[in-house]
């Protein structure tokens, strides 16, 4: 096996396979990969939410390569692309998935807004975790969730601002994070096909341990 088998074994996991429909709003979850803000306008413009949450406050990845907030950062994107600006909600304080949920449900609640149903926007490679995550965190349980990320493949996603050295790396840790935070109360458990943990643990051998937890 080779590190980009692997790596895709990976890649296509997390990947939820949602069918999309219309959604009460949609969520963007914030990060270093810009193309997710354009992802979320372009599903707004094509009218799969009512309005925006764009979450993201300054993150270990993003601290130094955004001048403003990943939320302000985002918001801008997404505006330019013809969205306005009285649809797009920011929640600016979060520095993890965990702080996005729960900080935008109580930006949320401070706005008296209760959506029945959100589309969250995420990277590709961090689809099934957001869901995770998501499923045990948000507290109004009766909220339905669709996940989708931007429509790359595994082959064209590394650019300069996503580095393939740096997704690698972040994305092991993230197959982690599947099973520890399971294990540890944070997000719903997941199945992991026995395939699936087999590339995980090779890569880690391979040196992709960055983030891992240690």
């Amino acid at each position: 096996m080779t590190t980009d088998s692997d790596a895709k074994t990976i890649w296509d996991y997390m990947h939820m396979q949602h069918v999309l429909k219309k959604c009460d709003a949609i969520f963007v979850l914030c990060s270093m990969d810009t193309r997710v803000a354009e992802r979320a306008a372009q599903l707004y413009m094509d009218g799969y939410g009512d309005y925006l949450i764009v979450s993201g406050g300054s993150g270990k990845l993003t601290k130094d390569v955004f001048e403003d907030t990943e939320a302000e950062t985002f918001a801008a994107i997404i505006q330019a692309q013809g969205v306005p600006a009285d649809k797009v909600l920011l929640e600016s304080a979060s520095t993890n998935t965990g702080e996005n949920i729960r900080f935008t449900y109580e930006l949320l609640q401070q706005r008296v807004l209760a959506p029945q149903s959100l589309l969250l926007v995420q990277k590709p490679y961090m689809e099934r975790r957001t869901y995770a995550t998501f499923k045990k965190q948000w507290l109004d349980p009766s909220t339905d969730i669709l996940v989708t990320s931007p429509q790359i493949s595994y082959e064209d996603y590394f650019n300069e601002n996503c580095p393939k050295e740096l997704v690698l790396n972040v994305m092991v840790g993230d197959m982690q994070r599947i099973k520890k935070y399971a294990e540890n109360g944070f997000q719903i458990p997941q199945e992991i096909p026995q395939d699936v943990w087999q590339a995980y643990e090779r890569l880690v051998t391979a040196g992709y341990t960055k983030h891992l937890i240690q």
